[in-house]
């Protein structure tokens, strides 16, 4: 059977790490390769009663079809959980998308035509430049150092191709575990105002901070550079932080995008399930949000920190890696020290053999990957687990 299927989709791949699972079913198989969060740390006896009081109070709204901008109560809760954050914003300005992946979807499908170029970090996060070929962008990378994109080099890229977008992860970003400084993040909002090119902020790792708060978003600090608020773009959600299985993202833009958004949401889904919406609302209604925000900081605070005293104390100089300050990931490289392989993609191929996973770093790349990096999450594994799985990196790596 030949079906005539879209030109579009000879622009993307099967995700290599969604592959890579299909490798995890080895018994006693440690996996640093996940993106998500721990589901230990989900707070069900919460999320429980927050399904109870939707149930009790509003069970048709709840139940029932609803608008495609969002529910309205937790539209009001985002809004005030944004103004925490030092956004101002009201219920208004934002839409509910099923999962921030959605809200990338819609800003794909409402700004890219086939041609068109977009600028990412070089790495960023896999499906955001599988979402962008897919509808015909040709991806641009600019490098990331240990400030974050190099803003420098973002200029000259911008002023060389006017890109239709530029897509970052500022706080401790997917896969690298940056953090963008506040110094960058001010000139990043002056180009935006400058060149008058929308810069989309996602933003779901925000909240994972490990000591200090990390500096305020591109958003929050819009109101310190004039003009450049309306060429931005911020992706929210509550998958890393709540639930994954809720799927509830939000999307915050200029009124004249996100009217846009949301006619191309109706298209898609008709609206975000009301049930999932109602149950976050009465989640954030509680004030649950703050302990549960508390304790998932001190557990992955911990993980990270005995990852990287792992890493130094078993694979020493054949490692090059940052302590990330928050989030759930190290990006690291293999170095060569030792006369030890300097290829993820075999050393990944080893460390499956030893029983542990990890996802190598080409993937990541929209252009000129470095086949020497790698991604490691903490996220699921306990401290005791980590300890074991780099353990096994060091023997993969002999």
């Amino acid at each position: 059977m030949s079906l005539p299927f879209a030109q579009r989709l000879q622009n993307v791949e099967t995700s290599a790490i969604r592959e890579l699972f299909k490798l995890l079913g080895k018994p006693g198989i440690i996996s640093f390769a996940g993106g998500f969060p721990d589901s230990a740390m989900f707070d069900v006896a919460g999320i429980q009663s927050a399904v109870d009081e939707a149930l009790a109070q509003e069970p048709g709204a709840a139940l029932q079809y609803g608008a495609t901008e969002g529910y309205g109560p937790l539209r009001a809760e985002l809004a005030r959980f944004m103004g925490d954050k030092g956004i101002s914003c009201s219920p208004e300005g934002l839409i509910v998308t099923t999962g921030s992946q959605q809200a990338l979807d819609l800003l794909a499908k409402v700004m890219i035509d086939a041609g068109d170029k977009v600028i990412v970090e070089g790495p960023t996060f896999l499906a955001t430049i599988q979402c962008f070929r897919l509808y015909g962008a040709q991806v641009l990378s600019a490098p990331l150092d240990a400030q974050g994109v190099q803003v420098d080099r973002l200029e000259q890229l911008i002023v060389e191709h006017r890109p239709k977008l530029v897509y970052l992860i500022p706080t401790f970003g997917n896969p690298s575990g940056g953090l963008l400084s506040l110094e960058r993040r001010r000139k990043v909002l002056a180009l935006a105002a400058r060149h008058q090119v929308l810069v989309v902020e996602d933003d779901p790792y925000g909240d994972l901070y490990f000591g200090a708060p990390p500096p305020p978003s591109l958003l929050a600090l819009s109101t310190e550079v004039p003009g450049s608020r309306d060429w931005l773009a911020y992706c929210g959600s509550l998958s890393k932080v709540l639930s994954p299985g809720l799927r509830v993202g939000w999307l915050l833009a200029h009124p004249e995008l996100l009217a846009r958004a949301t006619m191309c949401k109706q298209f898609s889904d008709a609206h975000t399930s009301t049930f999932a919406q109602a149950t976050a609302a009465r989640y954030l209604q509680a004030g649950r949000m703050p302990q549960t925000l508390a304790q998932v900081r001190s557990v992955y605070a911990e993980r990270a920190q005995a990852m990287g005293q792992a890493l130094r104390r078993e694979l020493g100089e054949a490692v090059d890696f940052t302590q990330p300050e928050g989030g759930l990931f190290f990006w690291a490289r293999l170095t060569g020290a030792g006369g030890k392989t300097r290829d993820a993609s075999e050393f990944a191929k080893r460390a499956i053999e030893q029983g542990v996973a990890f996802v190598p770093g080409a993937p990541f790349y929209a252009a000129d990957p470095d086949p020497a990096s790698f991604r490691l999450s903490f996220a699921t594994a306990d401290v005791a687990r980590i300890e074991e799985g780099v353990k096994r990196l060091a023997k993969a790596l002999a």
